[in-house]
């Protein structure tokens, strides 16, 4: 095949895909269906699980009734049995792909020795904080992220942070990485530029690495001299993480509209991550003219630029100064932040991915 002189064919298995659970990873795979519907080149389609099914935009679906899976470690495993037992059924489903992509990792079903496998792998999170993971947590990624990364023949990352990780941690070339930063759509969301509320958002499972614990102590602090500032957290998994003061809001998963109107609203996104591969949520906000301080750790620099407020995520103090910085130069960083997100875009993370896909099918 030479890759040029007819589409090519993209297998995109996503059958270990829960609906509601896998944070920004969703948001990734959800809009590059949707981008590849618009490449002429790339003749792609979906399949998902029965729990997912709906789930892609804009590509063909298949739904696999072999495969039902779900949140929970008992029915993550299902997954992988269903998916193991079942397996030359699904490849036959998928008889005529010239390569298969994998957006959440883990390669379900494992593709036959003919099949180039994409594996789009986003952080190396549990090999660079391994104390953050479970035992068994750390065996499933070894073999479905780490060993599987060595199968590929081309992997797709998020940042070139997440790529300088990969590349010391499992000692891939790195000429077969790719990186395809996720982007957003700008359109979807309205800056409002006025008169803002009381409140700082952060919208986060309740993963470790995501700090809540040390934003809570740092809003603590903003409140001694702030006693009516509040703080309103969003997503999964927060009713893991104790009692919280009276003075925050726990909303957990939210419509799409709600998410909306808090960026807009809210006088500040503070975002704390310990690590992150890339971290979409600053982004959102600055489209919607909400300030940002966010952590120095991880991709955040790459992705921020000088439209946020960094400051040391381990140190509340450092918290609490980034957010009161961040508030003292809110009309600046607005200014900035609209200018920072024109330069992530669906489009262009589509088009990385097509650059993958082609040099997987040559490999």
């Amino acid at each position: 095949m030479s890759g040029t002189d007819r589409d090519v064919r993209v297998a995109v298995s996503m059958l270990t895909l829960v609906p509601g659970g896998m944070g920004g990873s969703e948001t990734y795979a959800r809009e590059l269906t949707r981008e590849l519907a618009r490449v002429p080149s790339i003749d792609a389609r979906a399949y998902v699980g029965r729990v997912a099914a709906g789930f892609s935009a804009g590509i063909p679906e298949v739904v696999v009734p072999e495969v039902d899976g779900g949140p929970s470690t008992r029915e993550r495993v299902q997954t992988l049995l269903g998916a193991a037992r079942h397996r030359h059924a699904i490849l036959g489903r998928m008889g005529g792909a010239d390569v298969m992509h994998v957006p959440f990792t883990a390669p379900v079903p494992w593709p036959p020795a003919g099949l180039p496998l994409v594996q789009s792998l986003l952080d190396v999170q549990h090999l660079d904080l391994p104390q953050l993971f479970g035992r068994a947590e750390r065996l499933y990624r070894r073999r479905y992220y780490d060993h599987a990364a060595r199968r590929a023949q081309a992997v797709v990352t998020i940042s070139e942070f997440a790529k300088e990780r990969i590349v010391a941690q499992l000692q891939l070339d790195p000429a077969t990485i790719t990186v395809a930063h996720l982007g957003v759509d700008a359109t979807a969301f309205t800056p409002h530029l006025g008169e803002r509320e009381r409140f700082l958002f952060y919208p986060a499972r309740g993963w470790p690495h995501k700090n809540h614990a040390r934003l809570i102590q740092a809003v603590d602090l903003l409140r001694r001299d702030d006693p009516g500032l509040r703080l309103v957290l969003t997503g999964g998994g927060l009713d893991t993480l104790g009692e919280f003061p009276d003075w925050v809001d726990v909303r957990g998963l939210v419509p799409l509209a709600e998410l909306r109107e808090l960026y807009r609203t809210a006088a500040c996104l503070v975002f704390p991550s310990l690590y992150e591969g890339f971290g979409l949520p600053p982004l959102e906000a600055m489209a919607s003219g909400c300030p940002v301080a966010a952590s120095g750790a991880g991709s955040l620099p790459e992705i921020c630029g000088d439209a946020a407020v960094l400051f040391d995520a381990t140190d509340p103090e450092a918290i609490a100064a980034g957010v009161r910085a961040a508030l003292a130069d809110a009309a600046g960083l607005q200014q900035r932040g609209l200018a920072q997100v024109t330069r992530f875009t669906w489009e262009g993370c589509a088009a990385a991915h097509v650059t993958a896909y082609r040099a997987a099918a040559h490999r």
